[in-house]
């Protein structure tokens, strides 16, 4: 038990009776040991406990004229920043049915007058220290969840700054990507969040994946870091022999994640759709994309989105072997692609959502 004395200031206890040589008896007994306020009917109570600082304990009489105690003691059990006062009752009425209300309306100990000092002593005593006892592990479990949720944050910002520089790996293979990353992870979160609602992908894009998936899609294209330059970096068309060289980035990227992924003592929905993202975002609704020749909703949904995301951004980007096409062209050529190359459900999300795809790319446009 806490000893009261040990607290770095005296509790305090609110007394409610509307009969004065109670109050005054009451407040004898305890002014040596406690801070303590007096309320002289329910109404005066509630006013006091609407204010700060809050007693810690409530001595409270039954039988009042206005608001009775049973009500009295309803009400701060209701409201949160009262809820956790104990309350004893001290009434006159004690039968057992009297008694049985009084912890039906939330008091934790109930006297029958005329009262002992010593019981009352004791009783208020051990309460005290309960409920001293109770805030001291609130502070410590409030205490707890912020050291928690601040270092919750330091592994999110570290997992993400980790994400973008291996992301950035891929990167520096190829100098004229510049913000492609940044870009298509903003393309993949307005996608999902457009298609959020659609009965195709309701079950599948919460909001926790959709945060995922945005972090996650930065992994796309490590596989490239496998690339040989000459390939990699080529201005003019590959060779049949060299495009399938070029293919191996999305098994490339897949085989690194996995191995990551067995490194964990239990699976990561994050590194799964990572892995995901990377090894299928070539893939074809058709069937007719690679590594391996999935079609319609046999392809991820991450992935799906992914190569929307990636085709738009190519389209518009310049690369050694072709100038930027304009935003109206882009959107075109994925809509012709609809039902082929993407989605048709998707083709249709990123056309009602065109705009925001090209204020992404002028946000994060590449010097």
């Amino acid at each position: 038990m806490i000893d009261a004395q040990m607290l770095p200031q005296r509790q305090c206890v609110l007394i409610v009776d509307d009969t004065p040589e109670n109050l005054t008896l009451l407040y004898g007994l305890l002014k040596d040991r406690y801070r303590v306020l007096v309320a002289n009917s329910g109404e005066r109570a509630l006013q006091l406990l609407a204010g700060d600082p809050l007693p810690d304990l409530v001595l409270l009489d039954v039988m009042m004229p206005g608001i009775g105690g049973f009500a009295v003691c309803r009400q701060l059990k209701r409201e949160s920043r009262t809820a956790r006062i104990p309350v004893i009752f001290l009434t006159a009425m004690g039968e057992h049915e009297d008694e049985q209300a009084g912890f039906d309306a939330g008091a934790v100990d109930y006297i029958v007058k005329p009262i002992s000092p010593p019981i009352v002593l004791t009783r208020v005593n051990t309460h005290m220290q309960l409920k001293a006892a109770a805030d001291f592990l609130e502070d410590q479990a409030a205490f707890l969840r912020r050291e928690v949720e601040i270092r919750t944050r330091e592994v999110q910002v570290i997992q993400d700054v980790t994400i973008m520089a291996l992301a950035s790996l891929a990167e520096t293979r190829d100098h004229e990507t510049g913000n492609h990353i940044r870009r298509t992870q903003n393309y993949v979160r307005a996608l999902a969040r457009q298609l959020q609602s659609h009965p195709r992908f309701v079950s599948a894009l919460d909001d926790d994946t959709i945060d995922m998936l945005y972090k996650s899609a930065p992994l796309h294209d490590i596989g490239k870091v496998g690339i040989p330059d000459a390939i990699l970096l080529k201005p003019g068309k590959l060779t049949p022999e060299e495009f399938e060289i070029m293919k191996t980035h999305t098994t490339l990227g897949r085989d690194a994640i996995t191995t990551a992924e067995k490194l964990l003592d239990a699976p990561s929905s994050f590194l799964r759709l990572a892995r995901e993202i990377a090894n299928y975002h070539q893939e074809k609704w058709d069937g007719s994309g690679y590594p391996e020749g999935l079609s319609g909703d046999a392809i991820p949904v991450s992935a799906r989105l992914m190569a929307v995301a990636d085709v738009y951004d190519a389209l518009i980007s310049r690369r050694v072997y072709k100038p930027p096409f304009p935003h109206e062209q882009a959107v075109e050529i994925i809509r012709a692609g609809r039902g082929r190359h993407f989605d048709p459900d998707m083709v249709d999300a990123f056309e009602a959502i065109a705009e925001e795809f090209r204020a992404i790319a002028r946000r994060y446009a590449d010097e």
